[in-house]
Parts: C-alpha cells; sequence; structure tokens
C-alpha cells in the first residue's frame, strides 16, 4: 500500500512558556516531532508532509535533519485541524496513494499501531484511531453503531449523552488522500469553536454512503504534550518504556530507574548497565559489553567485550573495538580504540586512532586542536604509551614502541623505539628549606602588617 504522511506541527504551544515551538521540545533527546516522523516512518510512505506555522524555519530545519526528504508547508492562520491538513494538498495534488493524520506534539503512537489502521483501511474508506479514556475530559467522542463508526463530536459541541461515552478520538485519520482533500473541502466553520475540523469528515463520508471505522489502542500512546509538565510525564513514560523492552530483550540493568536512553539508543542482548549511566543520541552496544557506572555516551560504537567507565565519556566519533577498555575519567572523542586496548585512566583521545592491544598510560592527552585545525594522532599496535604523555598531532607511533612518562612527543615515533621527550632534571642542594625559610619569613611579616 502506497502512503503519505502529513504531520500536523504548527502550534505555538503557549502553555509551553517557550520561544521553541512546541514540537521541537525534547523527549530522550530528540524533538517530538522526530518521534511522529519515526513512528511514520514504519509504513515506508512515499512522500512525507510537514505542516509548519509558528517558527517555520526551526521546523523545517529539524524535520528536514531527521529526513531530508521530507517536504514543508506552512499553515500561516491556525483555523482548525481541516485547515492544516487542507495546506498539503499542494505537495499531493497527484498522488493517488493513502495519506495519515499525524500529530507533531503526539509522539507515543507506536508502529504497530499504524499498521493497524493500513490494515483496516483496505476495509473501510476512512480510518479514524481512537482510545478509551479513563478520564474522557475535554477529547472529542466517538460515536459507533456495531463496528460502524458514524461520526465524531467534538467536547464543546456534545450533548450530555455523548460526553458520556468513553471511546475518544486521537485525532489521527487515514483515508485515500484525495478522498481526505475533497472531504475537507465540505467541512465548514459552524461550531463552539468557529474552526474547521478535521473530525467533520467522518460524518461527511458517511453521508455519501462511504464507510468509516475506528482502531483503538492503548491510551498512553495518544498521550498530547502542552505543558513543561506534560513534558515531563512524556519523558518518564518513555524512558521507563526503553528500560522494560531492554530488560525484556536480554540486557542486564542494574538499577534502571537511573539509566537514561535516547530515542535511538540499541543494545545487544547481555549488555551490563551499571547504574546513572546516560545515552546520548547514536548509541549503539554490542552484545556482552560492559558500561559502568556514571558514564555518558553520544554518538558512538561498543563492541562486543568492550569495557567502558566508570566516569567514562564517548562522544561522537568514538568506535570501541572488541575487547578494549576505557576506565574512569577517560572521554574519548572520534577516535577508533583497537581490539584489546586499553584506556584505563584520566586521560583524553581526541581524532586518534589505537592500535591492537596498546596501553594508554594515566594522564595521555592526544593534543588534537591547533586553535584553527583538528589533527590526527596515530598510535600502533602493541604500542605503550607513559604515564602524562603529550602527542601533538599530527604525529604518529608505529607498532611496539614506547614513550617515557611526562614526554611531549611533537615527531614521529619509529616502530620499536623509546621516545622521551622532556626537560633534565635539576637538583639544588639545599636550595628547598633556604625557600621555605624566606616565604615562611614573608609570611609572618605580611601577618603583622595586617595586625598593625
Amino acid at each position: 500500500m502506497s502512503i503519505a504522511l502529513i504531520i500536523l506541527a504548527a502550534g505555538k504551544g503557549t502553555r509551553m512558556n517557550s520561544d521553541l515551538p512546541k514540537v521541537l521540545h525534547r523527549i530522550a533527546e530528540a524533538p517530538m516531532l522526530v518521534h511522529a516522523m519515526q513512528a511514520g516512518a514504519a509504513l515506508e510512505p512515499d512522500h512525507t508532509v510537514i505542516v509548519a506555522g509558528h517558527e517555520a524555519e526551526a521546523v523545517a530545519d529539524a524535520a528536514q535533519e531527521h529526513d531530508e526528504t521530507a517536504r514543508i508547508v506552512l499553515q500561516e492562520e491556525q483555523l482548525g485541524t481541516a485547515h492544516a491538513v487542507a495546506q498539503a494538498q499542494a505537495e499531493l495534488e497527484d498522488y493517488t496513494g493513502d495519506a495519515i493524520v499525524l500529530y507533531g506534539d503526539t509522539p507515543f503512537i507506536r508502529p504497530e499501531t499504524l499498521e493497524k489502521m493500513a490494515a483496516a483501511r483496505a476495509a473501510h474508506d476512512v480510518v479514524v484511531l481512537g482510545f478509551e479514556a479513563a478520564d474522557p475530559g475535554r477529547y472529542g467522542r466517538l460515536v459507533v453503531e456495531g463496528s460502524a463508526l458514524t461520526r465524531i463530536v467534538e467536547f464543546k459541541d456534545a450533548s450530555p449523552a455523548e460526553r458520556a461515552i468513553t471511546l475518544c478520538n486521537s485525532g489521527v485519520v487515514m483515508a485515500p488522500a484525495p478522498l481526505l482533500f475533497d472531504l475537507i473541502a465540505e467541512v465548514g466553520n459552524e461550531n463552539a469553536s468557529g474552526e474547521y475540523y478535521l473530525t467533520d469528515i467522518v460524518g461527511l463520508a458517511r453521508a455519501r454512503g462511504l464507510s468509516a471505522s475506528a482502531v483503538t489502542c492503548d491510551e498512553a500512546e495518544t498521550m498530547g504534550i502542552n505543558s513543561r509538565a506534560e513534558l515531563s510525564v512524556a519523558e518518564a513514560a518513555f524512558q521507563a518504556r526503553a528500560r522494560a523492552e531492554a530488560m525484556k530483550n536480554g540486557v542486564t540493568l542494574v538499577a534502571p530507574e537511573t539509566v537514561h536512553f535516547a530515542y535511538d539508543t540499541h543494545l545487544g542482548r547481555d549488555c551490563l548497565i551499571e547504574p546513572n549511566v546516560v545515552f546520548g543520541p547514536g548509541v549503539t552496544i554490542e552484545t556482552g559489553a560492559h558500561i559502568r557506572a556514571f558514564s555518558h555516551l553520544e554518538g558512538c560504537h561498543v563492541a562486543r567485550g568492550a569495557v567502558v567507565g566508570p566516569y567514562a565519556r564517548l562522544r561522537p566519533g568514538t568506535e570501541l573495538s572488541e575487547d578494549s577498555r576505557i576506565g574512569n575519567f577517560v572521554e574519548v572523542k572520534n577516535a577508533l580504540i583497537g581490539e584489546g586496548a586499553k584506556v584505563n585512566h584520566l586521560s583524553y583521545i581526541g581524532d586518534a586512532q589505537v592500535g591492537r592491544d596498546s596501553n594508554i598510560g594515566a594522564g595521555t592527552i592526544t593534543c588534537n586542536y591547533d586553535g584553527v585545525m583538528k589533527h590526527e594522532t596515530r598510535i600502533g599496535e602493541r604500542v605503550f604509551i607513559g604515564s602524562n604523555t603529550m602527542l601533538v598531532a599530527p604525529v604518529s607511533v608505529g607498532d611496539d614502541a614506547m614513550t617515557g612518562s611526562g614526554s611531549v612527543i611533537t615527531q614521529d615515533v619509529a616502530a620499536g623505539a623509546l621516545a622521551i621527550g622532556r626537560a633534565r632534571q635539576v637538583e639544588k642542594p639545599g636550595l628547598a628549606r633556604k625557600l621555605f625559610e624566606l616565604l615562611r619569613a614573608q609570611k609572618v611579616r605580611k601577618t603583622q602588617k595586617e595586625m598593625d
């Protein structure tokens, strides 16, 4: 089935009290809009159309950063959901497949739910997503007769009997694109809000003798985000679900409630994740890796058997090979750490390649930035880098080489060589005692002067 996504993302989100458009507020390190796009992507759409309004340029940038093929249309006036969907018509003028309407501030619709809607569309002209609400509140109500959906009534326009209905409208709708826009053209604004409601298309379709049906999902999937408080609830809901899913898939979380996932975190079976670990975007951890407590990872790949932390930071571009070790207070950025290599203590390795079975001593820094350009450090296999070595890039250290502790290495080191680059130690007999006596006398004089 061919399908197009229409995602409504034009709202300002006044209750957010923010300069940022509502749909760009983040859950699990990604804008809400991206979550909606990611769910819709499971249907393998032919087209994705984002209806933007408030801060449209920022919304467009975020959408196209995630999917460069997404098309952006502008809703200049906020006249209701039917009016918003109508703005996508020009982009889908000749499209004859189905269209599904999603919402940029409703980030948790599951791909499986959208697939259920697509299956229902094979038997019905219009399909609406509904949910049984514990507290229906001011949601629109779905009025059904048997298995048929007859109409959707907005709360403001509902009778007491209709308000007693607990089957509520999520706003998500699927129909053939030409039919969708044809029905929208008939929608009026004679209602309590004076808006053009997308929900009216169900009644209009029925009046034509077309069929409409409702597919239901869990209420949690339809959570809309309108305030900072709801944003925090949504974040907690995402994290709880991600943790449960990880453990179901064979990951050990020692203290699940302390581990923070990003929207795209991938963990292999038999990974061990200790407390207070934060996964930023773009992290893949392979089977059997061990992430120790208080580590922060983003934009990196950790191979099987590798150990990270505690208190380690892996930044974008980091690639840890099998059985490598990154220890406490080590930061790695845009670097390949070879199989079995170790960076165990208090080091910064950036823009570097570290070969198989090399050992990087405590306090080592790859000095990769000259104030304008970044430069690379290449360390071969079975190399021993002595503690407190400064490797001033661009520089390379050959296989089986060694650097002396406290060295500043500014030139390439040949394979098998020992490089020492430090000042010669000079000793002045008795000078320390004389210096201490001088300093103590100065301190006494200063104290007496302050008292006077």
